[in-house]
C-alpha cells in the first residue's frame, strides 16, 4: 500500500518541500484558536475573542486567491517570503494590541493583516507536486499525501497551541504561529529546484482563462464543504457538553480527522480509474449519507462511530476537488486556482458554525447536526449538476479523460 508514496517521496526534493510545508502550515490550525484563548484570557470576553478570530479567518479567505495569483506571476520564493514577513508583523501587532488593550477595532485590523498575509502554502506545495511529478497518474497520490499532511496539521496544531497557551502563557500560543510560519516558509523558499517556473503573461500562461465554467461551481461546492466542517465542529462541542463533558469534543473531532487521514492514505495508494468529477460526486454523497444518522444519535459512542466513518469520506472528496482544479486550470495559474477552492472552504466555515449555533440554541445539540447534513447535500447537488466539457481543457495539460 505504501509503495506509491515511496515513489513520490523519492522524487528529488519532495520530502524537503513537503516537510517545510507541514511546518509552515501549522499556524492555519493554531492562530484562530490561539486568538480566542489569548483574548478571552486577557479581556474575559469570548464575544470579542470570536469577532477578532473571525476577522482573521475572513481576511484569509478573501485575499488568498489574489495571493495565489501573485505567486503564479512572481514566483513562490518572493511572494511567500514577503507574505510570511507581513504575517509575522501582523501577529506581533495583534499581540501588542491585546496586551495593551487597544480599543476596537484596532485588534481586528491587526487580525485582518495577519489573515490576509498568511502565505498560500498548501496551494504552493500542490503546485510543486504538479511541477515535479513526471507521471500524471501519480498526481492523485501526491494530492492524497498532502491531504494527509493537512489532517496532521489539524491534529498537531490545536494540541500545540493549547499546550503553549496553558503551560507557558496565552501569548506564547499566538506568538508561536509567527515563528513557525517564518521558519517553514523560509525552508520552502530556499528550495528553488522544485519551484514551478513563473508563467508567461500570454494566452497560454498567466493570460489564459482560469476556467470559471468549472471553477465557479467547484468553489460553490467548496463553500458547502466548509459549512459542513464549521457546523460539525460547533455541534460536536455542544453535544459533548450536553452529554456531560465538553472535553470529549476534542477526541470526537480527532476521530473525525483520523478517519480522513486513513482515507487519504488509502486513496493515495490506489490507482483511481474514475474521473475527478465522478469521485467528487461520490465523495459528497457518501459524506452526506454518513453524516445524516448523526441527527438521531443518542449517545457519545454513536457520535464517535459516525464521525469516524464520516471522516473516511473527507480526504477522497478533497483530493477529487484538487485533481479537478489541476485538470481544468491552466498550469501557469494552478496556485491561484487551488487558492480559490481553499478560499471557498474557509468562507463556508463561519456561516456553518453560526447557523449550527443558532439551531443548537433553538432545538438542541442533536438537531444541530441537520446543518452539516444540509451543507453536505448542497455540495452533492452542486457536484452533480457540474459539467466539464471534454474539449474545454487548457493547453499544456494532460490528454483529456472522460469526466462525469
Amino acid at each position: 500500500m505504501l509503495d506509491p508514496y515511496r515513489r513520490i517521496l523519492r522524487l528529488p526534493g519532495a520530502m524537503a518541500f513537503s516537510g517545510a510545508g507541514l511546518v509552515a502550515r501549522l499556524p492555519i490550525s493554531m492562530l484562530s484558536l490561539g486568538i480566542v484563548i489569548l483574548v478571552s484570557a486577557r479581556t474575559g470576553s469570548y464575544a470579542l475573542a470570536g469577532s477578532i478570530s473571525a476577522a482573521e479567518v475572513l481576511a484569509a479567505a478573501i485575499v488568498s486567491p489574489l495571493q495565489g495569483r501573485l505567486v503564479d506571476r512572481f514566483g513562490q520564493a518572493r511572494v511567500l517570503l514577503a507574505a510570511a514577513s507581513l504575517f509575522a508583523v501582523g501577529v506581533a501587532a495583534l499581540v501588542v494590541s491585546v496586551e495593551q488593550r487597544w480599543p476596537t477595532p484596532l485588534p481586528h485590523v491587526c487580525a485582518v493583516i495577519s489573515g490576509a498575509a498568511f502565505p498560500q502554502i498548501g496551494s504552493s506545495i500542490r503546485a510543486r507536486w504538479r511541477h515535479i511529478v513526471p507521471d500524471r497518474s501519480m498526481l492523485d497520490t501526491a494530492f492524497a499525501f498532502e491531504a494527509v499532511v493537512d489532517e496532521m496539521v489539524f491534529i498537531i496544531g490545536p494540541v500545540l497551541v493549547t499546550f503553549l497557551a496553558t503551560n507557558v502563557d496565552p501569548l506564547a500560543g499566538v506568538a508561536s504561529t509567527a515563528v513557525l510560519c517564518l521558519v517553514g516558509t523560509l525552508l520552502l523558499a530556499v528550495q528553488r529546484s522544485t519551484q514551478p517556473p513563473i508563467g508567461r503573461d500570454d494566452s497560454t500562461g498567466l493570460g489564459a482563462p482560469l476556467g470559471w465554467r468549472v471553477l465557479a461551481p467547484l468553489v460553490l461546492a467548496a463553500v458547502g464543504l466548509g459549512s459542513l466542517f464549521g457546523g460539525t465542529e460547533v455541534v460536536t462541542v455542544a453535544f459533548a457538553e450536553a452529554a456531560g463533558d465538553a472535553s470529549d469534543a476534542g477526541w470526537l473531532l480527532a476521530l473525525w480527522a483520523t478517519g480522513s487521514l486513513v482515507a487519504g492514505l488509502v486513496t493515495g495508494s490506489l490507482t483511481l480509474r474514475r474521473s475527478p468529477l465522478a469521485r467528487l460526486r461520490l465523495g459528497a454523497i457518501m459524506l452526506t449519507a454518513v453524516m445524516a444518522p448523526l441527527v438521531f444519535a443518542p449517545t457519545i459512542a454513536w457520535v464517535a462511530v459516525l464521525l469516524l466513518f464520516a471522516g473516511l469520506a473527507i480526504s477522497p472528496t478533497l483530493v477529487a476537488a484538487i485533481s479537478l482544479v489541476e485538470q481544468c486550470v491552466p498550469p501557469a495559474r494552478l496556485t491561484e486556482g487551488i487558492a480559490w477552492v481553499t478560499a471557498g472552504i474557509a468562507t463556508g466555515i463561519a456561516p456553518g458554525a453560526a447557523i449550527g449555533g443558532a439551531v443548537i440554541d433553538a432545538a438542541g445539540p442533536t438537531a444541530g447536526f441537520v446543518v452539516p447534513v444540509v451543507a453536505g447535500a448542497f455540495t452533492a447537488i452542486v457536484a452533480w449538476v457540474m459539467r466539464v466539457p471534454i474539449g474545454a481543457r487548457p493547453e499544456g495539460l494532460p490528454a483529456p479523460v472522460r469526466l462525469g
